[in-house]
């Protein structure tokens, strides 16, 4: 069984990479790419390489898979360069990792971020035994408008420059408010709508749990489930933490419940030790507020799927509600990483 390699941590003054291995959201935002290259220097004391795909638009990004892996390739490969940052996600990742090498990427292990669509990457590195985190991403979690929040720079400190990520804790206040200031360069200094945060709900067993965490967005995590590509062996999962959130579509609770179903129904779900549940979106630039009040929806979410975690793994405990994912402030997950979950003292600490 392959052995799990966390990447060295950066340190300040580091070169650090910057590159669109899904999407060309840069050219459509330049004034974001611009706001998150000026975080990672004066806010982490980062220097950042702007890589040829970070200023690419969709049409050369969709139709160039294999440019995409050439700058990750090249990314891991420059000794100089201590991390990788994804600029945003999309919705084809899934045919870049055709175009990867696995051992060059486990060879010169690298900190890769990168969240939504660049699940896809951190599944790839998982399977290959290498450290990845699920956040961090630049334009629509660095680059936040108003100014970083203080919970995202405490946890993405440590995610750049420290072992672990240590205990989680919720935040104080959250927002889903779409991104107002995609387009208008003129709102950047006007911070979004932030809301008091509900915390964390817990399901599930009542034993404490721990494990490799393993997962990302839902819709990716059912890319593989369904192209069956690029999944571990099912006994790798024997024991691991599913870590999974919701995107911008904001589907419909049973529709997200149903990607754990078909999990239970092919005898993956009952493999996990515990379940990590992000907050979930409640309002989006695609799809506008779900029907109904947006707690309600958020509930019936966490409803469907700890119900759906209970009917094929009762003994998990089920956490709903980090502060990871598509809301925003956000605590970078490394997705293969020791976990640890206690239901009795609800804590959630990242060995």
């Amino acid at each position: 069984m392959t052995e799990f390699v966390t990447p060295p941590a950066m340190e300040p003054g580091d070169r650090v990479a910057v590159l669109a291995p899904s999407s060309g959201g840069a050219r459509e935002a330049p004034h974001l790419l611009e706001l998150a290259l000026d975080r990672l220097r004066n806010v982490f004391d980062l220097e950042p390489v702007v890589y040829p795909t970070a200023r690419q638009g969709d049409e050369f990004l969709r139709a160039h898979s294999r440019a995409r892996a050439a700058d990750l390739h090249a990314a891991f490969r420059d000794p100089e360069i201590t991390g990788v940052f994804a600029t945003i996600g999309g919705a084809d990742q899934l045919r870049v990792l055709a175009h990867l090498d696995g051992d060059v990427l486990r060879e010169h292990a690298t900190r890769f971020y990168g969240m939504s669509d660049n699940s896809n990457i951190g599944l790839f590195l998982w399977r290959h035994g290498v450290v990845s985190f699920n956040g961090a991403q630049l334009l629509n979690e660095l680059a936040t408008a108003g100014g970083l929040p203080e919970y995202t720079e405490r946890y993405c400190r440590r995610a750049f420059f420290e072992e672990s990520l240590g205990e989680l804790e919720p935040s104080d206040e959250y927002t889903d408010e779409p991104n107002r200031w995609w387009t208008d360069p003129s709102l950047l200094d006007e911070p979004p709508e932030y809301e008091p945060n509900p915390g964390w709900r817990w399901a599930g067993g009542d034993e404490p749990a721990s494990g490799r965490l393993w997962g990302g967005t839902l819709a990716v995590v059912e890319w593989h489930l369904a192209s069956d590509r690029y999944l571990p062996a099912p006994e790798r999962l024997d024991g691991a933490v599913l870590c999974v959130e919701t995107d911008e579509t904001l589907p419909a609770p049973e529709i997200a419940a149903g990607t754990l179903l078909a999990m239970g129904e092919r005898g993956l779900l009952e493999r996990f030790d515990a379940v990590l549940v992000g907050r979930p979106p409640t309002r989006s630039h695609v799809t506008g507020p779900p029907r109904g009040d947006r707690a309600a929806y958020r509930e019936q979410l966490y409803d469907e799927v700890a119900e759906t975690v209970s009917r094929y793994n009762p003994e998990a405990p089920v956490v709903l509600g980090l502060d990871w994912g598509h809301t925003n402030p956000i605590a970078p997950l490394p997705v293969g990483r020791e976990v640890e979950v206690d239901p009795v003292g609800e804590r959630v600490v990242v060995r």
